[in-house]
């Protein structure tokens, strides 16, 4: 049985090329990549990505007898990585959902748009606003939003709650007004 993790002779001289690191890794990977998501799809996206970071940081690697277990190990982190983004924000279908979506009217529906969203996002207090931002613009983590504000995990998720609220007074507000049309 050949090992993949390492090899003799790749710690001497200037490394491997990436040809030479896909060849040889390529297929080891994508089967441990399987065996983490049961999904041919996924499994290739995950070793994909694993050489894409190769090419993008493999080069740091100071030892190259580590290059296996590196690869490996960051193939690992990526797929813990996609789970967690995976449970943060899961997919479901419109259908499957539709008694939990927010009853509104076919008009507000049609009056909403990316801009307006964004101008009552401006209005309000900075205090709510950076919160928001980084929450929903930045895919930024309670915690993460929690250590640039400099401000306690509760706090973050009292003020996102009220700048939602805020949002949508806003929102409805704006609805609300007859449009003008310009002359």
């Amino acid at each position: 049985m050949q090992m993949v993790c390492s090899s003799p002779g790749e710690g001497s001289g200037a490394g491997p090329d990436f040809e030479d690191m896909v060849d040889r890794y390529y297929r080891p990977l994508y089967r441990f990549a399987l065996s983490l998501t049961r999904s041919e799809a996924d499994a290739c996206d995950l070793t994909q990505q694993t050489f894409y970071t190769w090419a993008v940081k493999g080069g740091q690697l100071q030892d190259m007898s580590k290059a296996g277990g590196w690869l490996f190990t960051t193939l690992h982190r990526a797929f813990l990585q996609r789970r967690r983004r995976e449970a943060r924000f899961p997919h479901f279908e419109l259908a499957q959902m539709d008694s939990e979506l927010p009853r509104t009217s076919p008009q507000f529906e049609r009056g909403l748009d990316g801009v307006a969203a964004l101008a009552a996002l401006n209005k309000i207090e900075e205090v709510f606003r950076a919160p928001l931002a980084l929450f929903y613009l930045e895919d930024c983590p309670y915690h993460e939003i929690a250590l640039i504000l400099g401000i306690p995990l509760g706090t973050v998720k009292s003020r996102i709650a009220r700048g939602i609220a805020h949002l949508r007074r806003l929102l409805s507000q704006a609805h609300a007004e007859p449009r003008r049309v310009a002359a």
